[in-house]
């Protein structure tokens, strides 16, 4: 399973960064595919959904989740994310305070792929 791809939804590009069922290790593995992938688009032309769902998270992957999200910074233009419950809202809340970005949080992966083909 490609967990760093491109997708279409309603003539929308759309960079699909799948977390989902990652132990800890993988997280930071598949956040290095994102950061060499993502830094070769042109700025500001980025569209993400990154889904979390049963994601694995430590203070590892949580300070790795906060540098990724600030090495995108120049690159995205919105940010959908799925999957944030439990303890994983306390890390999505520091990380958006940490970089100073806005990233919307969806209750499934339909409802944040409409929401960026709509930007």
């Amino acid at each position: 399973m490609e967990r760093v791809q491109f997708i279409q939804h309603k003539g929308k590009k759309i960079l699909h960064l799948n977390f989902a069922d990652c132990k800890a290790d993988e997280v930071l593995a598949v956040i290095e595919q994102a950061k060499a992938t993502i830094k070769t688009q042109v700025p500001q032309s980025v569209f993400t959904l990154t889904d979390v769902t049963n994601t694995a998270f430590n203070s590892t992957v949580s300070d790795a989740m906060k540098d990724f999200v600030m090495h995108n910074k120049p690159y995205v233009v919105a940010s959908a994310v799925v999957g944030v419950t439990g303890l994983k809202q306390i890390i999505f809340n520091a990380v958006m305070r940490f970089s100073g970005r806005k990233l919307t949080a969806f209750d499934n992966v339909v409802e944040a792929k409409d929401w960026l083909a709509g930007r």
